[in-house]
């Protein structure tokens, strides 16, 4: 260890500590020339007290360093010797240790080795050492003082240099000792300071002979700091100073000598000492004080005004703490005046006088103080002793004990006075409101990082006693900003502190709803509704999922509402209307100083608060009731905020309802009403989707929301002082007033029909007029027609005893009138374009209930809406003189020549394109020829009906021409077919089995979908005389077909591609899971064999149809190519599914032989051009699907497959096309037949013997040269050799063979073949 530097009085001293402590480990001598050696080093040191002065420092420093040297040498040699020299020369180091105590002088002996184990890092071994040193040096004491004549003791053994310490009364043993502890508590050694503390203390309280005085002086010498000392010495010097005044502090003789004697100086002296000590570096002050408090605590509390407040050095300390910003000093005022409650005139202007808690957190005492406070940062990241302090008397534990739980009954009630708060709880609310605002946002959270640090630790602080109501005063604009702004950035410095202080406030929440809802209440509002946007994290939104209780929704909802109303600011007027709850009454004061004119645009606060209150029930599991009264409260406030604005004033009372409602003063905007408008219909149609089915509860009123917002919009809309929220003309106003009506009488009769089919139809017919009602009041002068329209409709379907008398409205009672079915899809198709997502569901529950009575006119009508397109740009330059004209015609689908086969996916070779071009173009060029809104296409609709359903549509063409590309109006029309498909899909749904039925249709294409194919998969179409139509008129289909067709001219209509992946793909998945995949197939004559082998015809052509790319392609992209060629593999796979799915309802029919013979030639021609035609893209495994799936079919093509496989001229195909012949094969001729079972196999193998021989000869005679190849070849005749020799044909397929085919075999087959020939 190095040497430590001292005054000149006390460097002998502290070098003989250095040397003692070095041979701690010294138990014997290697040889008595060591010996001597070491005590003549001792006598030296013994001298130096007397020569220090003319010894320079350099000299004694080297001199110094020279003894540390050979003691450490001789403590390694020590360590090196033999055990038994060790024993045996133990006992002459023990007669020669100056410290040890033998039988020369009479006293017991005492070991120093304990000082050397006090500097464990284990804290038993420490105190265990401290007992043994106790323990002996209180032997030693007792032995001392028995003795009579202690001066010979005294001579006979002198331990120490000096005798003028005070220890006079105390044997050598323990003068050395208490010497050696108080040095050894500046050793920075391991845990030296602790261990030496420790041992100090146990002494002084356990021998009386130790003088409190005597130690007094000593700490001050031993440990005296010299000029000449550096940065690291004198902080140990310092250190150890202040580990000895705790050790007297804690051995309790202080407090003793005050019992024995009131009047003892020693307490000053101690008390003076310390604050000096204390007043050297800042880092001493808070320990420093932490002794002193706790040297206070054991005293009575008599004795801290003659004895602590009257030392020497504390009242300055005191005087200077506001100048300087001593927080310990203000700590230590603050524990002497919670010990006595005096105000005494020492702690001059550290404490307010007289004090109490009111004048503490006063502004201007705060104020005082500020530096004190902000100073206390020094110690971070540990939160400085002051800060509980002062928090215990800010909060304390006696506060508002009942208030939490008397806050979520008393926030729920609204329009209610505020709870009446004690005294008490006022005056600590107003205390730390005024200490928020001085300390933390005037102070801490505007100046530097470890002042905001702070600040952040003084709220982890308070959490723990924070009562719900003041959570607003602590979560204050300002530090919410703060906190926003640090959690924005992760490479802050506080990123970290901040996630802390968040995490602590969630668990602090998490199971209290009162405190979630101040908590979401103050993020939001503090951050204008964007704390998760603004943070990146889902703070706010996990929050809101907690709550879990109808009472904690309510309180939520209540908060959110109140947020809303502004109820914070509005608390600061007198009017006893505006008080809510102590919370809001509390930030009122507070918040406006800040938030108003720094929020921005407080719309946005108020949007995401209505856009929250249905979020609520979102993870809400509760019983039918209780939903049900937090979804009231929710639509009550939408309903009003929303659709009605009061006339005077901003509180409008309903004594019918018994309830009070209120607006805020602002006059809310047109968007929020929106927004509430469009809330309430998403709350209205969630209600509607989990509702129970409409039976009474407990005998009353049913749970029907959609029932109490009518009522509760009547009633409001017949209180005088209240007004919609906007105008309506005469036609909304009746037709608001028609929709009323017609619910009501709806309502009755559906609670008549018990639940029953029509209770449903008539429940989701009430829902549908509920959110037209909402749409009319949203978008005026839009939805009249509709209205009207489906209150006709609703008439029709449940005519109410009152409708007998009604006149002029009942248009469809009429000969002439359309079908009620078809008016009331055309209705519910003209509210589809523009109806919002819980308008479209309320649309879909109606249609879903009365689909099974929809027409072949209404099915039509929604097909054509699928398939209707724009016409291309080019075109609207000519049709601009007669915008007028038939819409249906500018959506007729017509060549386009400068269709480039790279961007469609379809192209042919220039010996293709003369018989391409004689193709004909499906339904859309049909409309040229046959218009579709001609009397034949809508038979009973007349003109007004067609327009209603066209109107949207009509919109569309308009925008069209009226803007550059079309756009816009394209994407509007692939939503509403994307709404119509929906609708198509429910249809399919809820008719399954139905649709086979034979239909009567007036028009409909049948071979549409495969003209239009070729129109768009030809290479180029030049002429418009190539387009035929096929009038079948007068023929009749399943419904399913007629489905099918449209569905399938749609998809494969380039303009679908290019309009909207998403739609072509819902087309697809409808055909899939609706069309193809249906297990219900025809077994009647519904479907003539014609029509079937025209669709199968076509389809076998487009599958076989290639993809090649035009010169012109390599021009584009390649993300265009890539489109291309996946639309293409699509309708590809389209038209081999649709194959499957012909000959599957084929299969279903049973036909003869003969009747199928024309799907046989089909079949047959495309097997041929598989082999003959190299610009065929049938696929094998297509066929092998046929094969596999049509058993009758694979026997019917087996021999053709082995002749064309035979004769192909390419090897490609002819060796992709034996895994098709194994394929037919195995269904036909099975490898696990019984024997007995083998006749019909066999039969049929040796009909074909001769083709199969054949195939045999040509593929080893002409062996392809490609390994992966020839492998396939020999599988290939492997199996073929194992079905031989199981149906004992080997004879017969040998002499099949040629003389040329048996030298070919055994040379390319080899072992395979001779195996063959010898089962022969």
């Amino acid at each position: 260890m190095g040497s430590k530097k001292r005054s000149t009085n006390s460097e002998v001293e502290v070098l003989e500590g250095q040397t003692d402590l070095a041979t701690d480990n010294m138990v014997s001598m290697p040889s008595n020339k060591k010996i001597k050696m070491d005590n003549k080093k001792d006598a030296e040191m013994g001298d130096g007290i007397s020569v220090a002065s003319s010894i320079k420092p350099m000299e004694r420093k080297k001199k110094r360093k020279q003894i540390d040297k050979e003691r450490r040498l001789s403590v390694l040699e020590n360590d090196e010797s033999r055990p038994k020299q060790m024993n045996a020369e133990s006992k002459g180091i023990d007669a020669l240790e100056p410290v040890a105590s033998s039988s020369t002088n009479g006293l017991p002996e005492f070991h120093i080795s304990v000082f050397k184990e006090l500097a464990s890092a284990d804290s038993s071994v420490r105190e265990a050492a401290v007992e043994t040193m106790v323990t002996e040096l209180q032997e030693v004491q007792k032995a001392y003082d028995r003795l009579e004549n202690k001066d010979l003791v005294e001579g006979g053994l002198k331990l120490e240099a000096q005798k003028d310490d005070g220890l006079d009364n105390c044997a050598s043993s323990l003068r050395y000792a208490v010497r050696r502890l108080i040095r050894g508590v500046s050793s920075s050694r391991e845990c030296a300071r602790q261990g030496f503390a420790l041992g100090l203390t146990a002494l002084v309280a356990t021998i009386p002979s130790i003088k409190v005085d005597s130690l007094l002086k000593l700490i001050v010498n031993l440990l005296e700091v010299s000029s000449s000392m550096k940065g690291q010495e004198v902080r140990d010097c310092l250190l150890g100073r202040l580990f000895a005044y705790g050790a007297l502090a804690r051995s309790d003789r202080l407090t003793k000598e005050w019992f024995s004697d009131k009047d003892t100086l020693h307490i000053k002296e101690f008390m003076s000492a310390l604050i000096s000590v204390a007043a050297k570096k800042r880092y001493l002050q808070e320990p420093a004080v932490s002794i002193i408090l706790e040297f206070v605590e054991k005293l009575p509390a008599e004795a801290l005004l003659d004895h602590i407040l009257e030392a020497s050095g504390i009242h300055q300390w005191f005087q200077e703490a506001i100048d300087v910003g001593n927080p310990d000093a203000l700590l230590l005022a603050l524990k002497i005046r919670e010990k006595r409650s005096i105000d005494s005139t020492s702690f001059s202007k550290l404490l307010p006088n007289p004090f109490s808690p009111s004048k503490l957190f006063s502004a201007d005492y705060l104020s005082s103080i500020d530096n004190c406070l902000k100073e206390s940062t020094f110690c971070q990241p540990r939160v400085h002793s002051l800060w509980p302090v002062l928090v215990n008397i800010l909060l304390p534990d006696t506060i508002l004990q009942a208030e939490d739980a008397a806050s979520i009954s008393n926030s729920i009630k609204k329009h209610k006075k505020s709870r009446k708060c004690s005294s008490s709880e006022e005056e600590i609310a107003k205390n730390l409101q005024c200490f928020w605002e001085v300390v933390i946002e005037g102070s801490l959270l505007l100046s530097s990082h470890d002042r905001k640090h702070l600040a952040l630790d003084i709220l982890l602080l308070l959490l723990p006693r924070l009562p719900s109501s003041f959570i607003p005063i602590v979560l204050s604009y300002k530090l919410v900003q703060c906190l926003i702004d640090i959690l924005s950035t992760k490479d802050s410095w506080l990123y970290k502190v901040a996630q802390r202080l968040l995490k602590e406030l969630l668990d602090w929440v998490r199971n209290d709803d009162v405190r979630r809802a101040a908590v979401i209440v103050a993020f939001q509002k503090h951050s204008n509704g964007k704390f998760d946007c603004i943070t990146k994290t889902k703070t706010v939104k996990d929050l809101m999922a907690e709550f879990k209780t109808e009472t904690g929704c309510m309180l939520f909802v209540q908060n959110l509402i109140n947020l809303f109303l502004d109820e914070g600011h509005a608390s600061e007027e007198p009017s006893d209307q505006s008080q809510t709850t102590d919370e809001n009454s509390e930030i009122g004061s507070i918040e406006d100083k800040d938030s108003i004119g720094i929020m921005g645009n407080a719309d946005f606060l108020k949007g995401w608060v209505i856009e929250s209150l249905p979020s609520v029930l979102k993870h809400l599991k509760l019983d039918p009731e209780a939903k049900f009264r937090v979804q009231k409260e929710i639509l009550k406030f939408l309903a009003v905020q929303g659709l009605f604005s009061a006339s005077l004033g901003n509180e409008v009372t309903s004594f019918e309802l018994q309830e009070k409602f209120r607006w805020p003063k602002a006059t809310t905007s047109s968007s929020l009403c929106t927004m509430c408008i469009e809330q309430l219909q998403s709350l209205l149609a969630n209600a509607q989707k989990v509702e129970e089915p409409r039976s009474l509860a407990n005998g009353l009123e049913p749970n029907d929301l959609g029932c109490y917002f009518m009522r509760f919009f009547s009633t409001l809309r017949n209180i005088p002082s209240v007004s919609l929220f906007r105008t309506l003309n005469d036609e909304d106003e009746q037709a608001v007033k028609k929709l009323l009506e017609r619910e009501s009488k709806l309502y009755k009769k559906e609670r008549n029909c018990g639940l029953s089919s029509d209770a449903n139809k008539l429940h989701a017919l009430r829902y549908l007029l509920i959110l037209l009602l909402l749409r009319v009041l949203l978008r005026p002068g839009e939805f009249y027609d509709a209205a009207s329209e489906l209150i006709i409709c609703c008439k029709k379907a449940f005519a109410a005893p009152d409708d007998l008398d009604s006149s002029g409205e009942d248009e469809l009672d009429s000969d002439a009138a359309p079908e009620f079915m078809d008016v009331l899809v055309d209705t519910l198709l003209s509210l589809l374009p523009e109806s919002s997502a819980p308008m479209r569901s309320a649309i879909e529950q109606v249609f879903r209930y009365f689909c099974g009575d929809v027409t072949d006119n209404g099915l039509l009508r929604m097909l054509r809406i699928i398939k209707k397109d724009l016409k291309p740009a080019r075109h609207q330059e000519a049709d601009s003189e007669d915008d007028d004209a038939d819409d249906d015609d500018l959506l007729g689908i017509e060549e386009d020549e400068d269709i480039d086969e790279a961007e469609t996916g379809e192209t042919a070779e220039s010996d293709e394109q003369s018989e391409d071009s004689e193709a004909v173009v499906g339904s859309e060029g049909a409309d040229e020829e046959v218009p579709e809104d001609s009397d034949d296409s809508d038979g009973g609709m007349d003109d007004d009906a067609m327009f209603r359903m066209d109107t949207y549509l009509a919109q569309i063409f308009k925008e069209k021409k009226n803007q550059a590309g079309g756009e816009t109006a394209q994407s509007q029309l692939v939503l509403f077919k994307l709404r119509v498909l929906s609708l198509l899909e429910i249809y399919l749904h809820e008719n399954r089995g139905k649709l086979w039925k034979f239909r009567n249709i007036d028009v409909c294409d049948l071979d549409n979908f495969i003209e239009e194919v070729f129109l768009f998969y030809l290479p180029t179409l030049q002429h418009s005389k190539n387009f035929v139509f096929y009038d079948l008129s007068n023929s009749g289909q399943p419904q399913v077909l007629t489905v099918y067709s449209n569905l399938a001219q749609s998809f494969v209509n380039p303009h679908t591609a290019d309009g909207s992946e998403q739609l072509g793909q819902r087309i697809w998945g409808i055909l899939q899971r609706k069309v193809f995949k249906e297990k219900k197939l025809p077994k009647d004559e519904s479907m003539q064999m014609s029509t079937l082998e025209s669709l199968l015809e076509k389809n076998l052509k487009l599958a076989s149809k290639p993809f090649k790319r035009k010169k012109s392609a390599s021009t584009l992209s390649n993300k265009k190519l890539s489109a291309s060629l996946n639309r293409y593999k699509m309708i590809v796979s389209l038209a081999q599914n649709s194959t499957y799915w012909i000959l599957k309802i084929i299969e279903a029919r049973n036909f003869s032989d003969a009747e199928l013979q024309g799907v046989f030639d089909l079949l047959q021609a495309m097997l041929v051009g598989y082999f003959d035609s190299k610009k065929s893209q049938i696929k094998s495994g297509f066929l092998k699907e046929i094969f596999r799936r049509n058993p009758r079919i694979s026997r019917q093509l087996f021999g053709l497959l082995l002749d064309k496989c035979g004769s192909a001229k390419s090897d490609f195909r002819r060796v992709e096309a034996l895994d098709l012949v194994i394929q037919v094969l195995k269904l036909q001729v099975p490898m696990n037949s019984h024997e007995s079972n083998q006749d019909a196999p066999k039969k049929i193998l040796k009909s074909h013997l001769q083709s199969l021989s054949h195939l045999i000869e040509t593929l080893v005679t002409r062996m392809p040269e490609k390994k992966s190849r020839k492998t396939e070849v020999h599988k290939f005749c492997d199996k073929i050799f194992q079905m031989i020799s199981t149906l004992n044909l080997t004879k017969a397929f040998l002499r099949c063979l040629g003389p040329h085919a048996h030298s070919a075999c055994e040379s390319q087959l080899g072992p395979l073949f001779l195996k063959l020939k010898k089962l022969e």
